[in-house]
């Protein structure tokens, strides 16, 4: 008891003497005109990495002192020509929050920070996309999500070809609530609320993630040599006049497009808008929604097609607020209940989620009316997707037949050029700004913009790693990622397949390059959607990985099984394992998706079986079987080797053919 408040008589000196020093500090080190500054990353609810020399960094007048006061110590520089600092502080254990104060000529007091595990979220869209988008998944997860201990940074989208950029243009640390949440990456949010919820240290998430973009943005110029088409191609891009001249050109091209577009729109065009809940449009011809016009009398034609919609609702319904679902439309929609314009969406990914206000709907008809816009390609509504209008508790199905008629023709629209996604770009504009700061590791859900250069992607995406592990100096710190989920329809036979070649690139890099891991996902994504929105399952399975990968669980089991080697007995092919846990399992009855082919190289379905540790497999009519594939399809529908533990196989095969 005499120790502890001896100590706290200590702690009550220190803080009265800091007081008096701070002020007398302030005084000696000020010059004329203080040019303190800070990079955005810097600031107020800051995470940083716990047990590693964290750095400080920042800009203030040429030849300039520095002091740093953190948890009662001080650090001291002086600014270079150039007026940059960086100063070092010694490995602290988690905790906080804590206030720095650093001193020169001026003062910046940064209040609210947490030292714990820092960790960057990147990739495309998957990554990117926000808890908003996923959040009728998770209305309760969101309600509950108050956390003080799990902050995040989103890094502003941005590109530059000339040079790595030393600092965001914008960007500040969020604490995790309600509001917050729903502009965080749902999958690096899950992520960080599995790892909070288990070792109750502080997270930091870095979101620097942008949709679309292909692996090579990310590679540093150093990296891009490696691959001259790649380093030439961003060579290029550092003219400013071509991008200029190619983004004018663009919008010239695009503005026309939808210029002549509105001009030729027939629903505007006649006396009673095509919008008009009064108009008669029993003549029109009628099409099943969801669905594409291209399985229409329309055939292939793109430009702008309306669709019509009688509902009929009771007196209880009338004047009441509504949802409205309109699945996902292909590709740009505005849509109109009793007339009134209640939502649009300018592309074909996002679900389409629109608000009724109250005083629209009405006791008996109502007509619903889509104009769609179709771009290029199938224009039309997306099947399997919720179509459905909800008042009351009470849901309305909107599937099966609308009217329909073509507003107006157009020659496809040729797609903009995006040059965000050039190679080199990202990295130098979202991750350069980064490299002082100390993390614990990365997580990547990526691939789907290389997915037609699958083979390239077994060197470019572990050269992404090395590179970035190289930028950062700090080691093979743990960089997890996700391979790709189930997309596009299931094939009836086995078949070639771009996707399960970039997971096969993705599974190589995973057993080859160290500290990585791996979270198979073929059994949560969409066949028709490209985002499915399952995120939660995204994020658990990558907290499994860092248990293993990052935080050293021994007795945890992170992964599914991962195919090992094969040999022939007879007409079979007997094959084994790594990451089997407690056991294999058939999850759901008996294994589906191995296939197996012969000397003849042609792939037919097989039947298998586990046995022990090993799944044994065959096909009646192949006497000499030489390889084996599993879940090899862009979507392996009904694929269902798992370990005991719940966690997928990962799709493999034992030849190399397709090459």
């Amino acid at each position: 008891m005499k120790n502890h408040l001896k100590s706290q008589e200590r702690s009550n000196r220190m803080k009265h003497i800091w007081k008096i020093i701070l002020p007398i500090l302030i005084m000696i080190s000020a010059p004329a005109q203080s040019q303190l500054r800070l990079p955005k990353l810097i600031g107020d609810g800051m995470a940083l990495q716990a047990n590693t020399e964290m750095r400080i960094w920042g800009w203030t007048a040429s030849k300039s002192p520095v002091t740093v006061n953190f948890k009662n110590s001080l650090y001291r520089t002086v600014s270079n020509q150039n007026g940059e600092w960086e100063i070092s502080i010694p490995k602290q254990k988690s905790g906080g929050p804590y206030t720095m104060t650093i001193i020169s000529g001026d003062t910046i007091q940064i209040k609210d920070i947490l030292i714990g595990e820092v960790w960057v979220c990147s990739g495309q869209s998957n990554m990117e996309l926000p808890m908003r988008r996923v959040s009728p998944l998770y209305e309760n997860e969101i309600a509950n999500c108050e956390n003080d201990f799990i902050r995040y940074f989103n890094v502003p989208q941005n590109y530059n070809f000339v040079e790595p950029q030393r600092d965001y243009p914008n960007g500040k640390w969020v604490k995790t609530n309600p509001e917050n949440v729903m502009n965080f990456s749902a999958v690096s949010y899950f992520f960080a609320k599995e790892l909070y919820d288990k070792y109750k240290t502080p997270i930091g998430l870095i979101n620097a993630s942008l949709g679309g973009s292909p692996a090579e943005a990310w590679l540093s110029e150093d990296a891009l040599k490696m691959f001259p088409h790649y380093y030439e191609e961003a060579k290029k891009f550092r003219d400013s006049s071509l991008i200029k001249q190619i983004e004018a050109s663009d919008n010239a091209r695009m503005q026309t497009w939808y210029e002549e577009l509105r001009s030729k729109d027939l629903g505007y065009k006649d006396s009673c808008s095509w919008r008009d809940p009064n108009m008669d449009v029993s003549q029109w011809p009628e099409m099943e929604v969801p669905g594409y016009w291209v399985d229409t009398e329309l055939g292939t034609v793109n430009g702008i097609v309306w669709f019509r919609k009688d509902i009929e609702l009771p007196d209880e319904a009338s004047n009441k607020p509504a949802k409205l679902l309109m699945g996902r439309i292909v590709d740009a929609d505005s849509v109109f209940v009793n007339g009134i314009f209640v939502g649009t969406t300018s592309y074909q990914y996002p679900p389409r989620r629109y608000e009724v206000p109250e005083g629209i709907l009405k006791s008996g008809k109502n007509v619903i009316v889509v104009k769609v816009i179709s771009n290029s390609g199938r224009g039309g509504f997306v099947p399997d997707k919720p179509y459905q209008l909800t008042v009351n508790n009470t849901t309305y199905n909107l599937i099966g037949k609308w009217h329909y008629k073509l507003g107006a023709v157009m020659e496809p629209l040729q797609e903009q050029t995006f040059i965000r996604w050039k190679p080199g770009g990202l990295y130098n504009a979202m991750i350069a700004p980064l490299l002082k700061y100390k993390i614990k590791g990365v997580i990547w859900y990526q691939g789907e913009s290389n997915a037609t250069r699958a083979i390239e992607y077994r060197k470019l995406f572990p050269a992404l790693i090395n590179d970035w592990r190289t930028q950062w100096n700090q080691g093979n710190f743990p960089f997890l990622f996700v391979q790709l989920p189930n997309f596009l329809e299931p094939q009836e036979q086995p078949s070639k397949s771009e996707w399960a070649l970039l997971r096969e690139a993705q599974l190589r890099t995973f057993l080859s390059v160290p500290n990585t891991g791996m979270a198979v996902t073929i059994d949560i994504g969409e066949w028709n959607d490209i985002h499915p929105l399952n995120k939660k399952d995204v994020g658990k399975r990558l907290a499994l990985a860092a248990q293993s990968v990052a935080y050293g669980e021994k007795n945890v089991v992170s992964f599914g099984p991962i195919y090992k080697s094969m040999k022939v007995e007879g007409n079979k092919i007997i094959l084994s394992f790594t990451n089997i846990g407690s056991g294999l399992e058939a999850k759901g009855g008996e294994l589906h998706h191995f296939a197996i082919a012969g000397a003849d190289k042609k792939f037919v379905w097989a039947k298998a079986t586990i046995s022990g540790n090993t799944v044994i497999v065959w096909n009646d009519a192949i006497a000499h079987p030489v390889a084996v594939r599993y879940a090899w399809a862009d979507n392996p529908q009904g694929a269902n080797l798992y370990n005991k533990e719940g966690l997928p196989a990962s799709p493999f095969r034992t030849d190399n053919w397709d090459e």
